[in-house]
C-alpha cells in the first residue's frame, strides 16, 4: 500500500537518540491515509469480520476519533452539545457525514491488530512472552469517557466531579495531579464489573501477562476536586477491593497479573495484594533511597518471597547508573555494604545491583535495557510530574552487541532464569 520512497520522504525527525513526537504525528497520517485510500478495504471480507467482532468498542472509538478531527482535535467536552451528549439524531448524522473518516480509523485498528498478532505470534513461537502494562485509569479525552459516562464520576454535562492523582510525598511536594476521571465503583459493582472484565479479557488477547498500574487505587483511591491546581487537597476514598478480582477470576479464570504495589502501602493495600494472589513489585532503588516513604526493607532481597517481580528500576525511575550518581553519600555507603563492594565504582555497583536482582528468589526479574547497557540518566524513560521530556529515549542501532547478549545470557543462566 505504500512505497519505500513515500515513507522515506516524510520527516520523522533525524535524531537517532530522541523521538520527535510532533514530527511523527504530523507525518504519519499523510502516509496512513494513502494506505487507506489504496487498501480497497470495503471489499475486504477479513476487515468486515474484524468490524463485527470488535464492534463493542471499535465503532465508538472510530466515531470519537472522526468527530474529534471534525472539531479541530479539541477535547470532547468542547464539542457541540448534541454530539457531546450523544443525542440519537446527532449520532446518526455524524456517522453518515463522516462515514469514510470513521472507516479510516477502523482500518487503522484492523491493520494494527493484524500486525500485532503477527509479531506476538512470532515472539511466542520463540519462547518469548510479552508483558503488557495498563493504567488503572483512562484519559478524560477518550472514547471510553465519551461513550460511557455512566462509568465515571461525571455531572450531567459530562464534566468530572473529581479527578485522580496521588498525594504529596518525598518525590513531589505538591503531589501528582493526573486529571483522569474516577470510576463510579457502585455502578461497576452493580453491573458485575462487566467493563473491567471486557478490558482485562482484551488485554490478554494482546499480551501474555498484564501489569496493572497503581494497584493500591483498587483498595483506596485519591480523589482530588475537579479544577484543583495541585493534588494537595484531595482525600482517600474506598475502592472496589477484592470483589473486583474475585469477579475477574470467576469470569476469566486464573490469569497472570502483576500488581504494581509501589509507593506508600497501608496494611489494607498489602492485604489486598495478598488476597488477590498476584505478585507485587520490588524495586531495588527504593531499598536504599531515604526519600521513599514506604518501608525500604520491603525492597531488600533478603526479605523477598518468591511470589514477586523484582526490578532494578522501572520506567518511572532513574537508570541505575544515574541513580548511583544522584543519591546521598550515606545511601551509597549502604549500597556498598549490602553488596560487600566497599571500593567499587558506580559502574561496578550498577552491574552488581543487576546481579542482586537476577540472583534473588523473585519469580520474575525485569532489568531495563538501559541498565544492561550501563547508561546514565540521559537514557531515562520517564520522570513523573514533568512534561515535554519523557518517553523519548531511543535504542540506537548497534547498541545490542554480541558482548551485551553474552553478558545477559551468562547471568541469566548462572542464576537459573532460563
Amino acid at each position: 500500500m505504500l512505497t519505500e520512497e513515500e515513507c522515506g520522504a516524510c520527516d520523522f525527525g533525524s535524531d537517532p537518540e530522541q523521538v520527535d513526537y510532533g514530527k511523527i504525528y504530523k507525518s504519519r497520517f499523510l502516509l496512513l491515509r494513502k494506505a487507506y485510500e489504496r487498501s480497497c478495504v470495503g471489499e475486504n471480507a477479513e476487515f468486515h469480520e474484524f468490524q463485527e467482532r470488535e464492534r463493542y468498542w471499535l465503532r465508538d472509538y472510530a466515531v470519537f476519533m472522526a468527530v474529534k478531527q471534525r472539531f479541530g482535535g479539541c477535547s470532547w467536552n468542547e464539542w457541540a452539545e448534541d454530539i457531546r451528549l450523544r443525542w440519537g439524531y446527532a449520532m446518526e448524522y455524524y456517522q453518515t457525514e463522516l462515514y469514510y473518516e470513521i472507516e479510516f480509523y477502523e482500518f487503522l485498528q484492523y491493520t494494527f491488530f493484524k500486525q500485532w498478532n503477527r509479531l506476538k505470534g512470532y515472539a511466542n513461537s520463540r519462547g518469548i512472552q510479552i508483558i503488557g502494562d495498563i493504567p488503572i485509569y483512562v484519559a478524560y479525552d477518550s472514547a471510553d469517557a465519551w461513550a460511557h459516562p455512566e462509568l465515571f464520576q461525571f455531572d450531567e454535562n459530562g464534566l468530572p466531579t473529581a479527578v485522580a492523582g496521588c498525594p504529596p510525598d518525598g518525590f513531589s511536594a505538591a503531589g501528582q495531579l493526573w486529571g483522569n476521571p474516577l470510576y463510579r465503583w457502585d455502578y461497576h459493582r452493580n453491573t458485575g464489573f462487566d467493563w473491567w472484565v471486557q478490558r482485562i479479557e482484551k488485554c490478554f488477547a494482546l499480551y501474555d501477562m498484564v501489569r496493572i498500574d497503581h494497584f493500591r487505587g483498587f483498595d483506596e483511591y485519591y480523589s482530588i476536586p475537579y479544577k484543583a491546581a495541585t493534588a494537595e487537597f484531595g482525600q482517600w476514598e474506598q475502592g472496589p477491593g477484592i470483589d473486583l478480582f474475585r469477579t475477574l477470576r470467576h469470569r476469566l479464570g486464573d490469569r497472570p497479573i502483576i500488581a504494581e504495589d509501589l509507593g506508600y502501602m497501608t496494611a489494607t493495600v498489602k492485604q489486598l495484594v495478598k488476597d488477590s494472589g498476584f505478585p507485587g513489585m520490588k524495586v531495588l532503588e527504593f531499598a536504599f533511597d531515604s526519600r521513599d516513604s514506604s518501608d525500604a526493607s520491603d525492597y531488600l532481597p533478603h526479605n523477598y518471597i518468591q511470589n514477586c517481580v523484582v526490578y532494578t528500576g522501572t520506567h518511572d525511575n532513574e537508570t541505575v547508573l544515574g541513580w548511583l550518581g544522584s543519591i546521598e553519600k550515606e545511601e551509597k555507603q549502604n549500597v556498598r555494604e549490602y553488596l560487600n563492594r566497599p571500593d567499587a565504582s558506580n559502574r561496578e555497583l550498577a552491574l552488581e545491583l543487576i546481579r542482586l536482582a537476577v540472583s534473588s528468589v523473585a519469580e520474575l526479574c525485569v532489568i531495563p535495557m538501559q541498565d544492561y547497557l550501563g547508561l546514565d540518566n540521559r537514557a531515562r524513560i520517564n520522570q513523573p510530574s514533568t512534561l515535554g521530556k519523557n518517553w523519548k529515549w531511543r535504542l540506537k542501532r548497534g547498541m545490542l552487541t554480541k558482548e551485551v547478549a553474552e553478558k545477559i545470557y551468562r547471568m541469566t543462566a548462572l542464576y537459573g532464569r532460563i
